[in-house]
């Protein structure tokens, strides 16, 4: 395919506010793509050149992506950041100004060109590579090019329409399933439309756990008290839950990586981890998941997660890990020499991960112990809260580990606050508000956000929220919140409300409020008998969770489950 004819999907993308338009769009696009195109046209649509998890960004910033259009074009710096201040998109400006036809290039040759921008170093090598490329392509090309370049692209396509369509390609939705479970093991869109394409839906059953490509990791449900979690799931696995980052690693020979819980890589923040791995598992492949918290090597005491988010950086890595020495504490054996554990009943797993664990000060096994006790699981989770825990977990003996999905095989229990629901609850920020009185200096006094809802792939609203933040934060989330704003609701977003400024629904942010309750004003949970979930009392718990992507944020059947514990709760 010309990538002439891929821009003009993203056009057509970019402009339909329908999801069910967006899916038929796709379709279309995907019927027309060749087993050498499908997984760069993902990525493409994705706004990515490669999954997350390969690490690989371009690096081009919004100054050297101007420079770039300056040079190209023959058009002075000072106008190019004129252009730029009056659309807010550099998309908009590199169409105003490439004004030649293009080399009608393939969207094989474009992908080729942005991968090297993207291994090039040197800012100066860059710039040339850009404006190379630029010369080759039409205005419309070069705007969703420049978009890609600066992480910027818009489309509003997520993974589970993208997964849709490829179902839609062999023979409709009942194969959702089957292509959803390949890119739960694998994490790569791309790897999987190419399989499909290539294999077709056998091979797509026939998708395997391969060390190197991180699992999307299972999710637990939440309940209020001990007796929910015995009447669930009677004699099961009760572990503490630390409060620290959820880690997958995955070991290859002397090649170790680690991603994060959204599945990026985080190999070169934890030089300790990696280090320990090599030093105490002398099995040549595996992949088990951990939670990593930072402790105080004088007292012992872990650390609140304020201090473990640090960790997460760039620079000064060695510094804070001599800082900050993190503990891993190991829950789950995904993988070994060759072998899937990933269908295996949860207590044979936990059992061959206590096995091949040596004793060591640094990979550890999470605190557990089984029971079917009410009393027992309510002092273990006491005794965890007192040592500054986040809560316990508890799973069911016989769950297979159910990649990408929540469900109550795993259940979490966690603090409680006094005054508040029982637990914080994660949303997406989809757009902003004025603000009025002091605010109104700021530009932005609220935030619209949602809920993810995956049976549809949209963004459901549930909450105004408006405090929590400092004038700081205020000023600090309009700069992040404008760089992603859009011309109308997206189309992944249900809304009643009008917000006055659109987003595209990226950042998550964690709130406490008082109660759930039912709001016509909300789309979250909306039937035709009864009116959506709305947080009352919401207020912001931190600043924006960039562990989290949009679609980790919690779910609408959460929010409803959360309701009815509530209410249950309230009239015991």
């Amino acid at each position: 395919m010309k990538f002439k004819e891929l821009s003009q999907y993203f056009q057509r993308l970019e402009e339909t506010t329908s999801r069910l338009e967006m899916s038929n769009i796709l379709a279309d696009m995907l019927g027309k793509a060749t087993y050498e195109d499908i997984d760069k046209m993902v990525y493409l649509t994705l706004g990515e050149i490669l999954p997350p998890f390969r690490g690989i960004e371009l690096g081009v910033s919004e100054k050297l992506m101007t420079e770039a259009l300056s040079k190209s074009s023959n058009t002075k710096i000072s106008e190019v950041e004129k252009l730029y201040k009056l659309t807010g998109d550099l998309g908009e400006v590199a169409y105003k100004l490439v004004n030649w036809e293009g080399r009608d290039l393939t969207v094989g040759q474009v992908y080729d060109e942005i991968l090297d921008i993207a291994t090039t170093r040197g800012t100066k090598d860059k710039v040339l590579r850009i404006m190379s490329l630029l010369k080759g392509l039409s205005n419309l090309e070069a705007k969703y090019i420049t978009r890609i370049i600066v992480g910027r692209l818009r489309l509003g396509v997520g993974d589970a329409t993208l997964i849709e369509a490829l179902a839609n390609l062999v023979g409709g939705k009942e194969h959702k399933t089957d292509i959803e479970r390949a890119y739960n093991l694998c994490s790569d869109l791309g790897l999987v439309a190419k399989t499909l394409i290539q294999k077709g839906l056998e091979g797509i059953r026939s998708f395997k756990v391969q060390v190197g490509y991180p699992i999307r990791m299972a999710l637990a449900e939440r309940v209020t008290n001990a007796e929910e979690i015995v009447r669930r799931l009677g004699r099961c696995a009760v572990e503490a839950k630390y409060d620290g980052f959820r880690l997958q690693v995955h070991k290859k020979d002397k090649d170790v990586e680690i991603y994060s819980r959204n599945l990026e890589r985080m190999t070169d923040m934890f030089p300790d981890v990696k280090s320990a791995i090599l030093q105490h598992i002398k099995f040549r492949e595996l992949v088990l998941e951990g939670e990593a918290i930072t402790y105080n090597e004088e007292t012992g005491e872990f650390y609140p997660f304020q201090i473990t988010i640090q960790r997460k950086r760039k620079y000064g890595v060695y510094e804070y890990a001599k800082e900050f020495p993190l503990k891993l504490f190991a829950f789950d054996l995904l993988y070994l020499e060759g072998e899937d554990f990933t269908s295996k009943p949860f207590i044979d797993r936990r059992r061959k991960l206590e096995e091949i664990l040596p004793k060591n000060s640094l990979i550890l096994p999470s605190e557990m112990f089984i029971t079917d006790s009410v009393k027992e699981i309510e002092r273990f989770f006491e005794d965890a809260v007192a040592r500054g825990l986040e809560g316990i977990m508890a799973k069911r003996l016989d769950a297979p580990y159910t990649a990408g999905s929540r469900n109550f095989n795993w259940i979490k229990l966690k603090r409680s606050y006094k005054g508040s629901l029982a637990d914080t609850i994660d949303v997406v920020i989809v757009g902003y508000f004025y603000g009025k009185g002091s605010r109104a200096k700021l530009g932005i006094g609220a935030l619209l956000t949602a809920l993810y809802d995956p049976a549809t792939d949209t963004f459901k609203t549930v909450s105004k929220v408006g405090s929590g933040f400092t004038e700081e934060e205020w000023i600090k989330l309009k700069e992040m919140l404008d760089e992603i704003k859009l011309p109308h609701r997206h189309a992944r977003v249900d809304s009643l409300l009008e917000a006055d400024v659109w987003v595209e629904p990226k950042y998550v942010i964690t709130v406490n409020a008082d109660e759930i309750t039912r709001s016509p004003l909300h789309t979250a949970g909306r039937t035709t008998e009864e009116p959506g979930f709305a947080l009352r009392f919401p207020r912001a718990v931190g600043f924006i969770r960039s562990d989290k992507r949009a679609e980790d944020a919690n779910t609408v059947e959460e929010i409803e489950n959360m309701y009815k514990m509530q209410k249950r709760v309230s009239v015991e």
